[in-house]
């Protein structure tokens, strides 16, 4: 997957967590499509498409991240879990997804963004 001109969403609640990231994405030649702090609104933007991959935040304020995942699955999209708990949502444990694992640095980002060519 060329990361250059690679569009993504951001799902993350954290606004410091979704600005650096930001930075990194855009560090590595990718543009963000959109940032969602909550389920309802990644649910919107994922229905809305127009990005290639997403970065999922597994908790949102406290609420799982899995239906915007199921959702993206259901559109063959690509996406990566974030989170600082080590652990996926409850039901996707032995899915094989992509984990970033916070706090993560450019070159973990770059690769986990670089394998998501083998998930497809």
């Amino acid at each position: 997957m060329q990361l250059a001109n690679l569009k993504i969403l951001v799902v993350e609640d954290d606004a410091l967590i979704a600005m650096l990231l930001e930075d990194m994405l855009s560090e590595l030649g990718c543009t963000v499509t959109g940032t969602a702090a909550s389920v309802e609104s990644a649910l919107a933007m994922a229905e809305a498409g127009g990005f290639d991959a997403g970065i999922l935040d597994v908790s949102l304020a406290g609420h799982s991240s899995l239906p915007v995942a199921r959702l993206l699955d259901g559109k063959n999209t690509p996406y990566i879990f974030a989170t600082g708990y080590g652990s996926l949502p409850e039901g996707m444990e032995d899915s094989g997804r992509h984990v970033l694992n916070k706090p993560y640095q450019l070159h973990q980002l770059e690769a986990a963004l670089a394998s998501l060519e083998n998930s497809r």
